[in-house]
């Protein structure tokens, strides 16, 4: 009885080894188009140039699932933008006007010393957020300042993703201390149907992406962040330090990315998943190709 009691505890602990030793680099995004399409340019440039093999996890959640998934290690790699990574998780502000570099450094050094991980270099976009109103209303509005003063006199309903309300920093709250807005309601909305409901006048106000391509598809007017409320949101892939020293190669070869996507770039990739219906898998390949960053 012993003997099988041991054969089966051998067997346990060797299972637990092979699931704490994987050979695959997990790789996930948020739930949202740019997200679902980041992965699979990380995870097919790294197969590409390496004898990695890579796991997609897709949209697995916001920043407050992706931050200890990340630390636990249920996951590897994601691509995290840098205003997110100051605020939100290290929960530290930025100045007015701060440069990239600047909150680049400042968010490489305090996640490296806090959840072990560190950032590579930027992906070349920045992706951050800019208050959309359909140009059907009336505001008129340029500027979060324009259009902050309008809301006092209008009837005006604001709709954001649940996280935004709750995030710290660069989020709902704070956003009303900085601008003087006024909004009559305020409603939770999943980030994929806000911009939807900008356009058919459930809500009148959101905080949307820059490289959304629904801007352009709605036709929807942004405002400029005139007081510098929000910091710089720059793309870069945040990895494990442990994941590093187990792929060796993984660092230098991510940095080949390095500056390769610009706004354009992918606002165009957003439009073919949203409109085009595209797959975001054959989207990130078609890139890749394109770039001549790997072959057919």
């Amino acid at each position: 009885m012993k003997k099988g009691l041991g054969i089966v505890l051998l067997a346990t602990v060797l299972l637990l080894s092979a699931c704490s030793n994987k050979d695959e680099i997990v790789i996930s995004g948020k739930p949202w188009t740019e997200q679902f399409i980041l992965p699979h340019i990380l995870g097919q440039y790294i197969e590409s140039e390496t004898d990695y093999k890579v796991e997609i996890k897709d949209g697995l959640g916001e920043v407050a699932i992706m931050t200890p998934a990340l630390e636990k290690g249920d996951i590897d790699v994601y691509v995290e933008y840098t205003g997110t990574g100051l605020k939100d998780v290290l929960k530290e502000e930025s100045d007015s006007g701060e440069s990239s570099a600047s909150v680049f450094e400042r968010v490489k050094k305090g996640y490296e010393e806090e959840f072990g991980v560190t950032w590579l270099e930027p992906l070349g976009f920045e992706n951050g957020y800019t208050l959309a109103y359909s140009k059907e209303k009336s505001y008129d509005a340029g500027t979060y300042s324009e259009l902050a003063a309008q809301t006092g006199n209008e009837e005006v309903v604001f709709g954001a993703p649940h996280a935004f309300y709750e995030r710290k920093g660069d989020g709902y709250e704070d956003m009303i201390v900085a601008y003087p807005f006024n909004f009559k309601e305020t409603k939770s909305l999943d980030p994929n149907v806000m911009y939807e409901a900008v356009k058919n006048g459930d809500v009148d106000v959101i905080p949307a992406f820059t490289t959304d391509s629904r801007i352009q598809m709605f036709d929807l007017a942004t405002t400029k962040d005139d007081l510098g409320f929000f910091p710089k949101y720059d793309a870069a892939p945040i990895v494990r330090q442990e994941t590093l020293v187990k792929f060796p190669d993984l660092e230098k070869t991510l940095n080949k990315l390095a500056g390769q996507i610009t706004e354009e770039d992918m606002l165009k990739m957003n439009a073919r998943v949203d409109l085009d219906k595209d797959k975001p898998e054959d989207v990130a390949r078609d890139f890749l190709i394109e770039k001549g960053l790997i072959k057919e």
